[in-house]
């Protein structure tokens, strides 16, 4: 089976990252660092021959995404899948404020209780089963090739949980792979059960920006 080689690419910092507020399915744009975050990701990805760009539809995703389509002239493919999970109640709520509001939903969501369904949302289990359904179309449709996907957070680390297989039927709570604005996880897939991790969180490409 030819390599693939994947790019879970997580979207700049958003207005809603930069105070602290969840950001679910909301409209929240790039910051002006955002903006940044996603020029010189696009400039370091635009070197490493992507033949494809997938991206969540949401604003703060694709906005990042765009910036590597426009460099490479390849148009971007939305989809639902790629999204944030939906936190319901919590949406757009900082972390005080949802402790404060909705302590039932806050303390599942920060322990990862993958089954806890959030009043008004999804639990992790619906997170991972639309994500990485659609993750194996995406890889199946482009076999050998260099794929580009931007996520969020939460879809990227169950994504990687499940790529890892660390996550089973039975598993009810999870660790937390940190992604930070426009970090890289990167992957080669050669198949379901051959799968090697190259790098989590790569964030080298905007050192002009970070100084680390």
């Amino acid at each position: 089976m030819p390599i693939t080689k994947l790019f879970l690419i997580r979207h700049g910092q958003s207005a809603g990252n930069a105070e602290g507020r969840f950001g679910g399915h909301g409209p929240t744009p790039l910051s002006d660092l955002g903006l940044k975050q996603a020029r010189l990701t696009a400039k370091a990805l635009s070197k490493e021959g992507i033949t494809a760009i997938y991206s969540s539809d949401l604003p703060r995703a694709l906005q990042t995404a765009e910036c590597l389509a426009d460099k490479l002239g390849i148009k971007v493919k939305t989809t639902k899948a790629f999204r944030e999970r939906h936190v319901g109640v919590l949406e757009g709520l900082t972390f005080d404020e949802s402790k404060q509001n909705h302590p039932r939903d806050y303390y599942a969501l920060v322990n990862r209780n993958v089954h806890h369904v959030i009043t008004h949302g999804e639990s992790y289990r619906h997170l991972l089963k639309r994500a990485t359904g659609q993750l194996w179309e995406v890889l199946s449709d482009h076999q050998g090739e260099k794929i580009a996907i931007y996520s969020h957070t939460g879809a990227i680390c169950f994504m990687t949980l499940h790529l890892m297989g660390a996550i089973r039927r039975d598993t009810k709570q999870t660790p937390w792979i940190v992604t930070s604005n426009c970090g890289i996880n990167r992957f080669e897939i050669r198949g379901r059960r051959n799968i090697r991790v190259l790098a989590l969180n790569d964030t080298r490409h905007l050192i002009d920006i970070t100084g680390n």
